[in-house]
């Protein structure tokens, strides 16, 4: 075995290799030479190098969303650290555990003019769950703060830094090992509610003929078949769920923004819940944010076991336990309440979904139209990555299949890194994976591309309507004169030549016959990843999607 020469590095190496560590992306560079060496020339962990920073972030994010465990991403000293600064965000938000790793100049080449030196120490202070600043040679505090580090980015779900300062020379090796590290270990403390939280619960709950469940960002499976049963059987429950809540059963109210665009005061008022539980991550609808903030529930509990946000203005109780374990402890107590809560929803949907299919049935070839025929083609059993801005808020007005796991980056909802985050998924995880994105959010991240590691069944559709077409949605665009350039970012580029550069089948869709084709092929091979791009019209897109919002009433 060949390790660095440099016991810093060893002591990381092998911390992270007893913590269960085994997926390192490294951004190529100097600085970080000693634990490259480390890290590449251990068979236990599986290597990747990504160029592009912000990609290689966004990539080892993708795929500690799917392994649900730390991966490592590590670059040199400078500016390169503050390219991971987006993903590392995005971390924080939707409780990923991504550990970054820097190294770093001695401390006393910080702010002399040295060449390729920032101030690295904290660099994440407002976003990280703990920065581990290092010291030069092997010290128990150094073991210490990995170690604690390592553990709270498990334990906690979220990004850590970890900031180690070598010298040169930075290459040496040796084939001994040199350092004993300490290793510590956290145990996981489970928090069972209290009695007193669950009698002022159920006592609230018994009493209540209103209950809103919405669920936010989601893993698959992660609510029990049994929990999702009992709130079915109750009248008093309605349910909403959004495409990532990975959630679904048939009388769940699965397009918010069609139910609910559609009401007017009286009908806010009757659908306005006494009780509003929430469950999982961040909340695409804007919609359903607007109306719970303008109607608010009486009692707002978030259950979650780590974090809870006062999203609505309303919440009255952060339950710290995940939805089973509050579900299997409250229901027991609870009592069937006499309502027609739920029974009304279901009406509302069963008219919604009626005027849906009436109106995409006489539309002409647009955004919407190709969403419907890309969703109902997608592999059962697959997984299905989206993009930001328009491709969610699309996805949203769709059925998807109950077998397909779906994820996008929603913690800060940027576009930066939709296509390095879904490759990262898509290594992380067995399934075949389709990425949906916009236009603009594929070509701002176009080095993710630029990696070996995309699996040969790979799958990008490329919605291309001219630039940001979500913001022609906007009231009063039409007068801002500066709108294409500024707002829109309008533009005639397309992915042909990226495609024929990374080595990616490219195919075109203009019009619905097309599309359907295009679709069928490219869901029937796997030799090689693939880029359909769809062209839909840029001035009829926007007309098209408000007259659907108007025809659902």
């Amino acid at each position: 075995m060949i390790y660095p020469k440099i016991p810093l590095a060893q002591s990381i190496v092998q911390i992270c290799l007893a913590k269960g560590i085994n997926h390192i992306v490294i951004s190529p560079g100097s600085r970080n030479a000693p634990l490259t060496i480390g890290f590449v020339n251990n068979p236990a962990f599986t290597c990747y190098s990504i160029a592009d920073e912000r990609c290689a972030a966004f990539f080892a994010l993708g795929i500690a969303q799917q392994i649900n465990k730390p991966v490592v991403v590590l670059c040199t000293s400078g500016s390169a650290l503050l390219n991971y600064y987006p993903a590392f965000a995005e971390a924080f938000y939707s409780q990923i555990p991504l550990i970054v790793i820097s190294a770093d100049r001695p401390e006393n080449k910080i702010d002399i003019g040295d060449g390729q030196t920032i101030r690295q120490r904290n660099v994440f202070t407002n976003h990280s769950l703990f920065n581990a600043n290092l010291t030069e040679g092997e010290t128990d505090e150094n073991d210490f703060k990995i170690n604690e580090a390592i553990t709270i980015a498990r334990i906690q779900k979220g990004p850590i830094h970890i900031n180690a300062p070598f010298e040169e020379p930075l290459y040496l090796t040796t084939k001994k090992l040199i350092v004993d590290p300490t290793l510590s270990g956290f145990a996981k403390v489970f928090k069972s509610i209290s009695i007193e939280d669950i009698i002022a619960c159920t006592n609230i709950w018994n009493s209540a003929k209103k209950k809103l469940i919405l669920i936010g960002v989601n893993g698959p499976n992660e609510i029990e078949e049994e929990i999702i049963q009992a709130v079915v059987n109750d009248p008093s429950i309605v349910v909403m769920t959004e495409v990532t809540s990975n959630v679904s059963h048939p009388s769940f109210l699965n397009h918010i923004d069609a139910i609910i665009t559609p009401f007017k005061e009286k009908d806010f008022i009757a659908f306005q819940p006494e009780i509003l539980i929430t469950l999982g991550g961040m909340i695409v609808s804007k919609r359903i944010k607007s109306m719970l903030r303008t109607y608010r529930p009486e009692h707002h509990w978030h259950i979650d076991p780590l974090r809870a946000y006062n999203t609505f203005g309303a919440l009255a109780h952060h339950f710290e336990a995940t939805p089973n374990d509050f579900f299997r402890q409250v229901l027991p107590f609870t009592k069937i309440v006499k309502s027609d809560y739920g029974q009304k929803a279901e009406k509302i949907q069963e008219a919604r979904k009626a005027k849906h299919q009436a109106y995409l049935s006489k539309i002409v070839f647009s955004d919407l139209k190709a969403f419907e025929l890309i969703i109902a083609r997608l592999p059962k059993n697959s997984q299905l990555q989206i993009s930001n801005s328009s491709s969610i808020r699309y996805a949203q007005l769709f059925d998807i299949d109950s077998s397909i796991s779906v994820f996008c980056n929603r913690g800060t909802s940027g576009i930066d890194g939709s296509t390095s985050t879904a490759i990262g998924a898509s290594v992380g995880n067995s399934k075949q994976t389709t990425l949906i994105t916009g236009d603009i959010g594929f070509l701002y991240d176009s080095n993710a591309l630029w990696n070996q590691y995309i699996p040969k069944n790979f799958k990008i559709i490329l919605i291309n309507n001219g630039g940001g077409g979500i913001f022609r949605i906007l009231p009063g665009h039409e007068e801002i004169k500066v709108f294409n350039t500024f707002f829109e970012t309008s533009h005639c580029l397309t992915a042909e030549h990226l495609a024929k550069m990374y080595g990616f089948i490219y195919a075109i869709a203009s019009d619905e016959k097309s599309l359907n084709t295009e679709l069928a092929t490219l869901f029937s091979q796997n030799e090689m990843p693939v880029i359909l791009e769809v062209f839909t019209p840029t001035l009829k897109n926007d007309k098209i999607l408000l007259q659907y919002f108007k025809e659902l009433i």
